[in-house]
Parts: structure tokens; sequence; C-alpha cells
């Protein structure tokens, strides 16, 4: 639990197990690794439309859902137009 302390304050990606992505700002966290995100915005992701964000505000993920959590490098990220990315959705994992 605390390599997740490291993250506070800090831009991150997280993917989840119904399969969408999140992105924001990691404010706070649990002891279960439950997530407070603010500045957050899920990214959707199309063959057809490129990634289209969907602004969300201040947000809780139960840790559970987490499949992955990484930090974003805001230089890249703010380099690469996400419009023009075409992706196919992930899909939800199943067990």
């Amino acid at each position: 639990m605390s390599s997740l302390q490291g993250y506070v304050d800090r831009r991150v990606l997280l993917v989840l197990q119904d399969g969408r992505t999140i992105v924001g700002v990691l404010a706070g966290f649990d002891q279960k690794s439950n997530i407070i995100l603010s500045e957050c915005r899920e990214r959707v992701y199309s063959m057809d439309e490129g990634v289209e964000e969907i602004p969300l505000g201040l947000y809780i993920v139960k840790g559970d859902m987490i499949c992955l959590i990484g930090e974003i490098d805001n230089d890249r990220d703010a380099a690469i137009d996400i419009s023009t990315i075409r992706a196919e959705p992930i899909p939800p994992i199943r067990y």
C-alpha cells in the first residue's frame, strides 16, 4: 500500500476490470486500495472516432476494480493528439 504514496498529487492512469480507462490526479487512497481521483476523465477508445475524453470531476474507484495504475508523463501526454488515436476498447475481464 505504501507504494501508492509516491503517486499522491500526481497524474495517473487506471485500467479497470470493466475495461474503462480513467485518468486523474491521485488525491488519496485507503488500506483497501480504494482510490480518490480529482480532475478525473474517462478515455473512451474507438476504431472509428479516436479517443473521447469524458470529464468526471472528483471520482472514487473501488480498489478491487483496479487492474493497473501508473503515473502519466505530463509532457508526453500533452504532446499526443488523442483524437487521432484509433484503438479497440479494452474488453472487460471475465473470471
